[in-house]
């Protein structure tokens, strides 16, 4: 299997962290959720790792969320300000 590559133009934003906090999974429970290493789970949780389309469906699986809701091109607003909006 080739790494995936990063594009420097075009990063790949998640949600991941914020979404398993949310729902009380650790990164243990959540890798093995989706069977990968838990190390795989805090890569992608800091951008270091862009997942595969495959990793990126059973993650959205898990999370019950469409794609676009976990993954951007640009980077997601604080849930924080869409809720309270700006200050």
């Amino acid at each position: 299997m080739s790494p995936v590559r990063r594009g420097p133009g075009q990063p790949i934003h998640n949600r991941i962290g914020v979404l398993r906090v949310e729902r009380g999974l650790t990164r243990v429970e959540l890798a093995k959720a989706v069977e990968v290493n838990p190390q795989t789970i805090g890569a992608l949780e800091r951008g270091d790792h862009y997942p595969s389309l495959d990793l990126a469906m059973r993650i959205c699986d898990v999370f019950g969320l469409p794609v676009e809701a976990v993954f951007s091109r640009s980077p997601f607003e604080p849930l924080s300000s869409q809720v309270y909006g700006s200050a």
